[in-house]
């Protein structure tokens, strides 16, 4: 045993029921807490014992056994933990909701080996060490603003990522785009890497599956707000789609193309389009079952300032315009 591992045995009498199934697919039932591939690693290593002893992942079960873990929690991370202030929304003993800023890196890597989410989180609470990923269950992109939520167990984990994955976490984001639209719909179009730039996404027909609902918030005269809605989660997911339908989101630098501003567009639009270096998204709100009580747990996170300004900007002269065009009629 390393270190830096902690002991985590517990055992579980395996019940006559489950007679005729595999050792594997009870095991997930009896600790639900730790994912299926963990426990299929245990298994395989020895560490998941059935009556004391070593067993496969297809063994049938007659009903009755004890299985047992005897297995360890490894440090997940290398990552240092540092004072980053975070501005938390809601926090129990299982989870962690944040309003993450703009600007900031969730996982540490190349070119950000610090000064991430996940070194905020490790100060934060130093056992997320032993949770993979550090208890990110979902990631936003650098300059993506907006509510994340932290598992700060395994179990919690677990049970949130097989929420996700059953699409049943409701997330909300508001989005401003180039063009004026006329009505909501969906976006039902695969994702997957762009086939010559490694660094964006693109619509592929051989693509995972995506699906973004979007309805009107707010018309412009030559934009508009978006609430858009996830049903999947694919890397960059809003931002392709929305380029997809030739309204790229303000500021995107990924998606977004050349500056396209207004004719007759004010100083103050001219300088809050030029000056918005970011995509204007912002998770706006995220509902979950908690995963231990199963209580629905809802939280938004307010719209930040420098979206905010660009809206105001956006509505002044959206209505600047319509007044000069009422003074020539």
């Amino acid at each position: 045993m390393s270190d830096n591992a902690s002991p985590s045995s517990r055992q579980a009498r395996v019940p006559d029921a489950a007679a005729g199934r595999r050792f594997d697919a009870v095991l997930a039932e009896l600790f639900p807490e730790f994912s299926r591939s963990r426990l299929s690693d245990w298994i395989k290593s020895g560490a998941a014992l059935l009556d004391g002893a070593p067993a496969r992942p297809r063994d049938l079960l007659r009903g009755g056994e004890l299985a047992t873990l005897d297995a360890v929690l490894e440090v997940e991370t290398d990552a240092l933990p540092e004072d980053i202030p975070l501005s938390v929304l809601y926090e129990d003993e299982h989870v962690l909701v944040i309003d993450k800023p703009a600007g900031l890196v969730v996982h540490p890597g190349a070119g950000n080996p610090t000064g991430t989410l996940v070194n905020a989180l490790l100060f934060r609470d130093p056992a997320l060490a032993k949770v993979p990923r550090a208890g990110v269950v979902h990631r936003l992109d650098k300059d993506t603003s907006g509510v994340m939520v932290v598992a700060r167990t395994v179990q919690a984990q677990t049970a949130l990522v097989e929420q996700l994955s059953a699409r049943e976490v409701h997330r909300q984001y508001l989005a401003v785009v180039c063009g004026a639209l006329v009505a909501g719909g969906t976006v039902d179009a695969p994702i997957d890497r762009h086939p010559r730039d490694r660094l964006r996404m693109a619509v592929r027909e051989d693509g995972r599956d995506a699906v973004t609902h979007y309805r009107l918030r707010e018309r412009f005269r030559a934009h508009t707000a978006l609430e858009c809605r996830l049903e999947t989660g694919r890397t960059h997911q809003i931002r392709v789609h929305m380029a997809h339908l030739k309204h790229a989101i303000v500021g995107d630098p990924l998606y977004g193309g050349a500056l396209k501003l207004p004719k007759g567009a004010s100083d103050e639009l001219v300088a809050q389009l030029r000056g918005f270096k970011r995509q204007a998204l912002h998770a706006e709100t995220l509902e979950f079952m908690h995963p231990i009580s199963g209580v629905a747990v809802r939280n938004s996170a307010p719209v930040p300032a420098d979206l905010l300004a660009l809206m105001q900007a956006l509505r002044e002269d959206t209505g600047a315009f319509n007044e000069r065009e009422r003074d020539r009629w």
